[in-house]
């Protein structure tokens, strides 16, 4: 199959550029630069992996001093499973990188939003046209107002560019109003935490860019055209001023910080003239290799072309023409086969070692291989694969991740393993499935699947838990099952029904949902203190934990990996790896 010829000359901007024009920005504002902490928490059991750039800095964010000082930036490397379902559509990823800036009790709002459009729309950074951004904001509610500050700072910011920005009220259609720019938004989508129960939280503005101006003036909510994809956020500025405490209650912080992020993929999307994340080249290899194993077209009909004029001219896209539902389905796959296999690759890559394995975090990494896998046999691929999208994930990031071609034996050799246990897997699950009994899978019809008759989601929860059957490949065969039972029947035959699936799905969750909460239930006592403690003296041992790490790196040499550490106000565990066990003389040289 011929390639398409994606390369960096029908390009505005480059993902390199991108983070290195960010970290220089920054640094021009006098912040540290700090690099990418590892994608496993550390002291942090509220989460599996690190989902942004401030999970690393949370006990900085929290009090304790930083080495390098109040002002921070970095590129961080994040994973995010909560919108896993989401994946695939424009905007959703599992991995991604997140462009953030700090400020540790130093400048607050107007600093934070000011930078932010400079490096937007300055011709010597980003240069983005000013008249296709918008903005949302805090628009209160019982804990706290609406964020007025924010909106004061945005509207000079816009006047700077002779833009006299309005606020449109919530849930009032824009209509054309190109003065519309700022919008206030609920709690649920302009508050940010606390992570936990208690802690630091406070209001955030996002940023979204118009990825189709040539369809003239926006006209619906906010709310829809987000929706819509009609723009898109791609930079929100958090500032923690608020720290809720036991009661439920939010009490001002003494010392106020800003928290940033910009995803990367998207930002690197809407700069050359795209409108969904996964239009750049940081997945249009993977895609390519994706063609090759399935011998089917990725949106075959959008080859490169220039990109929108980002400067504020009218050359722009053309409008691109609608997928076939085969289409959709195609695109869907391939974009979740990328995403997922990209996201393994980097977390088999990660220092911390982890593996594919039943419990945490390894489960996680077991889901997403073999959810690329299913969505692999849906293309019609039917060797062992994920090594080969791996591979193309190597080369795309081994420049800026060294980590990748330095472990990519392990990545591939974990990849294979998995993918091959899987389809001893499935073999298994489709036994089992073929062992019901004809009797049980007809009664599908609307009117007789909840009597009792026909598969429950209880039955395809036993699949999964027992073999690891994903349900969507269960309502597949069950769909090819039932087919096969109707073409033996004469009359009286009827289809599988979307009400039907809709059923088996919601009883499968609900199994799943219980699970989980008698796991967590288990579990509940076996993580104390961690993060979620802020005393003093267990942010004392937190900054030992990375005393310690440095000081067997020292002693050890730098094959040394932390697997892992538990801190409470009483005591510090640290866990590593070493090749052989320390001598008294070694463990002398570390205590000193």
């Amino acid at each position: 199959m011929a390639k398409r010829s994606f390369c960096d000359k029908f390009l505005v901007m480059t993902a390199n550029e991108l983070r290195t024009k960010y970290l220089e920005f920054f640094k021009s504002k006098d912040h540290a630069i700090i690099p990418s902490a590892s994608l496993i928490p550390e002291n942090d059991p509220t989460v599996l992996f690190t989902t942004a750039g401030m999970h690393p800095l949370a006990p900085y964010l929290m009090g304790e001093k930083h080495p390098l000082g109040q002002r921070l930036a970095n590129c961080q490397k994040c994973i995010r499973t909560s919108d896993i379902n989401e994946v695939g559509n424009n905007r959703h990823l599992t991995f991604f990188e997140m462009l953030g800036n700090w400020s540790l009790g130093e400048y607050f709002k107007k600093e934070a939003i000011e930078w932010s459009w400079e490096f937007l729309t300055s011709k010597e950074w980003l240069a983005m046209d000013p008249h296709r951004l918008y903005v949302t904001v805090f628009m209160g509610n019982e804990n706290s107002g609406q964020d007025t500050e924010s909106i004061e700072v945005w509207k000079k910011v816009f006047a700077s560019v002779e833009i006299e920005a309005e606020v449109c009220p919530y849930n009032t259609k824009i209509a054309g109003n190109k003065n519309y720019r700022i919008f206030p938004m609920p709690a649920k989508d302009n508050w940010w935490g606390p992570a936990g129960e208690t802690g630091p939280c406070g209001p955030c503005t996002e940023m979204y860019y118009d990825t189709e101006p040539r369809l003239g003036a926006l006209q619906k909510t906010f709310d829809e055209e987000i929706n819509d994809f009609r723009v898109m956020e791609f930079w929100n500025d958090v500032f923690m001023e608020f720290n809720k405490i036991a009661d439920g209650k939010y009490e001002k912080l003494a010392a106020k910080n800003v928290d940033t992020g910009m995803g990367l993929e998207r930002a690197i999307s809407v700069l050359n003239g795209k409108k969904d994340a996964f239009d750049n080249e940081l997945f249009w290899p993977l895609f390519e290799k994706i063609e090759e194993l399935s011998g089917k077209k990725y949106d075959s009909h959008n080859s490169p072309h220039p990109p929108l004029n980002l400067r504020g001219g009218e050359n722009i896209n053309p409008p691109q023409p609608s997928f076939t539902k085969e289409g959709e389905d195609t695109v869907r796959a391939m974009r979740i086969i990328a995403d997922h296999i990209k996201a393994a690759t980097f977390i088999l890559a990660d220092e911390k070692g982890l593996t594919p394995s039943n419990v945490g975090a390894g489960y996680v990494l077991r889901r997403l291989i073999r959810r690329a896998v299913r969505y692999g046999k849906q293309l019609g691929i039917d060797e062992i694969f994920t090594f080969k999208i791996a591979e193309e994930v190597i080369k795309i990031y081994q420049d800026t991740y060294a980590e990748l071609k330095k472990n990519k034996e392990f990545i591939v050799n974990q990849l294979v393993k998995e993918e091959e246990k899987f389809d001893e897997t499935l073999e298994k699950g489709l036994k089992e499935l073929e062992k019901m009994k004809p009797e049980k899978i007809a009664p599908f019809s609307s009117k007789s699947f909840m009597t009792g008759y026909g598969l429950s989601g209880d039955d395809l929860f036993n699949l999964y838990s027992t073999y690891g059957f994903p349900i969507e490949m269960s309502l597949e065969e069950i769909k090819k099952l039932y087919q096969e039972y109707n073409q033996k029947q004469v009359v009286n035959t009827v289809e599988l029904s979307k009400d039907d699936e809709d059923r088996i799905l919601q009883q499968f969750h609900e199994a799943l949902k219980k699970h989980q909460e008698l796991s967590r239930t288990a579990s509940a006592g076996m993580f104390k203190g961690g993060l979620a403690d802020a005393s003093e003296a267990t942010v004392r041992y937190h900054t030992a934990a990375h005393l310690m790490l440095a000081a067997l790196r020292q002693v050890l040499g730098e094959s040394v990996v932390q697997k892992g550490s538990n801190i409470t106000p009483e005591r510090l565990r640290f866990d590593f790896s070493h090749s052989e066990k320390m001598t008294p003389e070694q463990i002398k040289q570390v205590e000193d």
